[in-house]
């Protein structure tokens, strides 16, 4: 382990230090990893400004658990990536801290604010705000009103209010002129008048982004934004997401490129079987031993010897012989069975 190691990081971690730019020299982008700088690479670390915590929380579905983190925090204003194996629990977790899911036990919070127990909307109002894998998007709607449909405190929602026009149709203006020129940003503004049904899935993926940053959230978790998005709209995508952080917004992802990971990220978490495995910045995560074998497997990558590869051979050769007769004929599973037990 390096000198420069914090005191408290642990062997478990499996991860090494790598040199890091100073806080001096750090662009605005990159100030919550200059923040990152000096935390030790463990499970569970306190960082220096939390936006997210989470403690001790569980979920279960029948025997099987989905969620089990003991304690995780999430850095304001930096780009935290959630990576594992196919159902590690990383879509649970988001459904967990956004209220469309409740826990089994534990608490959440946000700001110092639990979150337990929150709509999804009460959630979203408090600036907590989320895209899902597969879209959202009304496809019988226009752009355009999808994403005014994101826009928050709405004037006009309640059905008295809704029938004096002069008390929301200043605030409906203001909220289609935003809504503009977030379309603009996000390179759809051509589109604000189509059905968002004709999307494809990638203009998909940038309509919902767009607007989710309808409410002007703080904390923006995005499920997968690169999945099924052509290597064309991947780009836009990758600037998109640097630029909420950029703008000081804090951003939870889950993706499963490791390239993409690596780009965008200031710390990264990995998930396996519903718990919290390892942390730490992007360029560590691949040495670290638990991360390798939770995606690919045990000793994945150590070749044979020669002694190895004649004990499989005869191993599979004996199997072979075990199902067969005298004769070459397939035994009926009660004869193998026996033959096995002798």
């Amino acid at each position: 382990m390096p000198a420069d190691q914090p005191p408290g990081a642990t062997a478990a971690s499996g991860l090494s230090k790598a040199p890091a730019a100073t806080t001096a020299s750090a662009p605005p982008a990159r100030l919550a990893q200059a923040a990152l700088r000096d935390v030790p690479w463990e499970i569970g670390v306190a960082k220096p400004d939390p936006a997210i915590v989470v403690d001790g929380v569980t979920r279960t579905f029948g025997g099987l658990t989905a969620v089990s983190v003991d304690h995780l925090e999430v850095q304001r204003g930096g780009i935290t990536g959630l990576i594992g194996p196919n159902g590690a629990g990383k879509t649970t977790l988001f459904n967990l801290l956004t209220g469309f899911d409740q826990p089994n036990s534990g608490t959440w919070s946000f700001d110092g604010r639990s979150l337990g127990r929150l709509s999804p909307h009460q959630v979203a109002r408090l600036g907590v705000v989320r895209t899902f894998q597969l879209t959202k998007a009304l496809s019988r709607l226009t752009v355009l009103q999808n994403m005014l449909l994101g826009a928050k405190d709405q004037r006009g929602e309640g059905f008295f209010r809704s029938l004096v026009p002069g008390v929301w149709r200043k605030q409906e203006a203001a909220n289609t002129e935003k809504a503009l020129d977030l379309l603009a940003r996000f390179k759809l503004d051509a589109k604000k008048d189509d059905f968002a049904g004709t999307l494809s899935g990638g203009q998909r993926k940038l309509l919902e982004m767009a607007r989710a940053l309808m409410s002007d959230p703080k904390v923006v978790m995005l499920d997968e934004p690169m999945a099924g998005v052509n290597p064309a709209l991947t780009q836009s995508l990758l600037g998109h997401v640097k630029d909420l952080r950029e703008q000081g917004m804090t951003v939870i992802f889950v993706e499963h490129d490791m390239d993409v990971v690596r780009d965008i990220s200031d710390w990264v978490v990995v998930m396996a079987a519903g718990r919290v495995i390892a942390e730490g910045p992007p360029e560590s995560i691949s040495q670290n031993q638990a991360v390798v074998d939770a995606y690919l497997g045990a000793h994945h990558d150590a070749p044979l010897t020669v002694e190895e590869e004649d004990r499989v051979l005869a191993e599979a050769e004996a199997a072979i012989a075990r199902e067969h007769g005298p004769s070459g004929d397939v035994l009926d599973s009660e004869t193998t069975r026996k033959g096995t037990q002798r």
